[in-house]
């Protein structure tokens, strides 16, 4: 006969160190402003539900939380992310930066605060993909080039992947941009989880 104790095991499923149950799916979240979210889109046309869909396919079982909010800056982040790690998430795409850039921020400030995001993701031992994106022409050519930088010097300063641009490839496709110019359709959303995938799957475990 089975132990008490035991029987408990048994019956709720064997916990890793994190609290999950060990046949649970891993997390992934996506954290960030309404490109993430799906600004415009039925819940499951936005990128992340395309991301969870797309790695099934492909034999992962990893559950995609969507952590975007529309409007969200860099600031936001800092002040978000610790709801992020209390989800105990294996990985987590960092997308903000776009908001702060139509605002004309700093891109110091901008830094700054995704230094902060990454460094205490990077504390709870949770893998990080940064994810970029650029700005119109008209924004001047120095303000966008020390907005792209931010980006590329962050990933090399914590060792982490990047997507240097969201749109990459993208963009110019017929029917991925909504009438706005900015935000991704369902078929874009698509196309942004699939690009993804390059960055992403070393990450993952089958």
């Amino acid at each position: 006969m089975l132990r008490p104790w035991l029987m408990l095991v048994v019956f709720l499923g064997v916990t890793d160190f994190s609290g999950r149950a060990a046949t649970s799916k891993k997390i992934i979240v996506c954290f960030g402003d309404s490109i993430t979210a799906g600004y415009g889109l039925d819940a499951q046309k936005s990128y992340p539900a395309a991301l969870e869909r797309q790695l099934a396919d492909r034999g992962y079982r990893y559950e995609v939380k969507n952590q975007g909010v529309s409007g969200n800056t860099s600031k936001d982040a800092v002040a978000r992310v610790g709801s992020v790690i209390a989800l105990h998430p294996d990985v987590v795409l960092v997308e903000f930066g776009g908001n702060d850039g139509l605002r004309g921020i700093a891109p110091a400030i901008t830094r700054t605060n995704l230094d902060e995001v990454l460094t205490r993701l990077q504390a709870a031992h949770i893998q990080v993909l940064l994810v970029g994106i650029t700005l119109p022409p008209n924004y001047g050519e120095d303000y966008i080039k020390a907005f792209d930088a931010n980006f590329r010097d962050l990933a090399a300063k914590h060792h982490v992947p990047l997507k240097a641009m969201l749109y990459d490839g993208i963009y110019t496709q017929p029917g991925t941009i909504q009438a706005d110019g900015i935000h991704p359709t369902a078929k874009g959303s698509e196309l942004i989880a699939e690009h993804l995938m390059a960055q992403l799957q070393p990450m993952l475990h089958k």
